[in-house]
């Protein structure tokens, strides 16, 4: 396990977005390295308290053992998705404060080879955020139609030479399946019959592999519905997405959610019976400063949106 201390992009940012006071119930949905959760502490008071949830079974072991003498956190092995389940046991619902998501894999996952996230390393083909279950992307890539594979690479990934890459795959399991990230970035490449530059061909499919076997976006649409069910009037939420898939879920929930009901027309009810919106969107989308982004690369694709429940 990695013990490396890692800051998270739009750090500051997204902490003065929650808007936290001293006495808040925030809730932390991606705890990662603690990163959040570490600033998150420093400004609550003694009656504050800090829900932290994490698919990845090392995150909470290293969440565990850095806040091992912090009372107001409260860590859980678990998916954002459940959210609403872990802050009912809690018996906070209605009462938080502030929510953070920051979406997508961390860097700790990415840097490490055995977890089989990145093509720039060799290692196994696994990509499970939660390790302790589910199809690893190997076991998936070994038994799933050739069909299903073209669409999974073309939804998640938007890859324009998906039914290209899927036919390599189901052939290629035919002398062997692929085991490793390495083997599978070759095998892309190969049918990539057109190369970006700056880009390679294998970045589009090791998303879109990723993003199916962790139920990214399933995660994402059930975890913002339920972090509007949560929060307290005059609650934050704030949302950090690193690809358009992500951010386009967040950007069209949030617009739905901040209308209310609309009008119909030619249908006889009056404006003050419809259903006001349930949050207002709070100031534009935030990006990664030039500083940042010199400093981190992988900030340049992040956006940040916050929303406010009404009262």
């Amino acid at each position: 396990m990695t013990t490396a201390l890692h800051k998270p992009v739009l750090f500051e940012e997204a902490i003065e977005a929650m808007n936290i006071q001293q006495d808040s119930c925030c809730v932390d949905g991606t705890f990662g390295r603690g990163g959040h959760s570490a600033a998150i502490l420093e400004r609550l008071g003694e009656e504050g308290c800090l829900i932290a949830l994490d698919k990845d079974a090392q995150a909470i072991a290293f969440g565990k053992a850095r806040f091992a003498r912090e009372s107001r956190l409260h860590l859980h092995h678990c998916s954002f998705s459940r959210l609403k389940e872990v802050v009912e046991e809690r018996r906070f619902a209605g009462r938080v404060d502030a929510i953070l998501l920051d979406l997508g894999v961390s860097s700790p996952q990415l840097d490490d080879a055995e977890r089989g996230f990145s093509f720039q390393q060799d290692g196994p083909l696994d990509m499970r955020m939660d390790q302790s279950s589910g199809m690893s992307a190997a076991h998936w890539l070994a038994t799933a139609e050739e069909a299903e594979i073209a669409r999974v690479l073309w939804e998640y990934g938007e890859e324009r030479f998906s039914r290209r890459i899927a036919r390599a795959i189901v052939e290629q399991r035919e002398t062997g399946p692929l085991q490793t990230t390495a083997q599978l970035a070759q095998l892309v490449f190969r049918a990539s019959p057109v190369k970006e530059r700056h880009k390679h061909p294998a970045t589009r499919s090791f998303q879109a592999i990723r993003i199916h076997i962790n139920r990214e976006l399933d995660d994402l649409r059930e975890g913002l519905q339920q972090a509007v069910e949560v929060l307290a009037p005059g609650g934050r939420l704030v949302v950090i997405s690193f690809h358009s898939l992500e951010d386009r879920i967040v950007k069209r929930f949030l617009r739905d959610m901040s209308r209310g009901d609309v009008l119909p027309k030619g249908v006889p009810v009056m404006e003050k019976q419809l259903q006001p919106g349930i949050l207002k969107i709070v100031g534009k989308p935030v990006r990664a400063s030039e500083g940042e982004l010199q400093a981190n690369p992988r900030a340049r694709s992040a956006i940040m949106r916050i929303a406010e429940k009404c009262a």
